[in-house]
C-alpha cells in the first residue's frame, strides 16, 4: 500500500500548467496531478491506443473539453471518464487541480 498526499503537490505556476507524476512505475495505470493556473487550457488531444482515462477535479472549476466545441462544466468532485482515443482536455476558470488516471499507462 502507498498513500499519496495531494496537499504536497499544491503548487501553481503563473500562466501555466504544473505536472506531478504520482504513480509512474506501474504496468497497470499512471496517476498524474496537473495544477492549472486560472485561464490556462490543457489542450484537447488524444492518444492512438486502447485504454481509458479519468480526470477528477480536486480543486477549482472550469471545463472538460472534447472534440469540436465540446465544453462541459467541471467543478470540484466531478470526474470525466473517457476512452484514451477520445479527444479530451481541460480549461481552468479558477486555479484548478486535476488528477488524471490512465490505464494502461502511457
Amino acid at each position: 500500500m502507498k498513500v499519496m498526499k495531494l496537499s504536497e503537490t499544491n503548487e501553481f505556476t503563473p500562466g501555466a500548467m504544473k505536472r506531478f507524476i504520482l504513480v509512474e512505475k506501474s504496468e497497470f495505470f499512471k496517476i498524474i496531478n496537473f495544477n492549472l493556473d486560472a485561464g490556462v487550457i490543457f489542450p484537447v488531444h488524444s492518444h492512438d491506443l486502447d485504454g481509458e482515462l479519468s480526470i477528477q477535479v480536486v480543486e477549482g472549476n472550469g471545463y472538460f473539453l472534447g472534440e469540436g466545441d465540446t465544453k462541459i462544466p467541471a467543478e470540484k468532485g466531478d470526474i470525466l471518464i473517457s476512452e484514451i482515443r477520445e479527444p479530451h482536455g481541460v480549461e481552468a476558470e479558477t486555479n484548478m487541480r486535476i488528477v488524471v488516471t490512465i490505464a494502461p499507462p502511457i
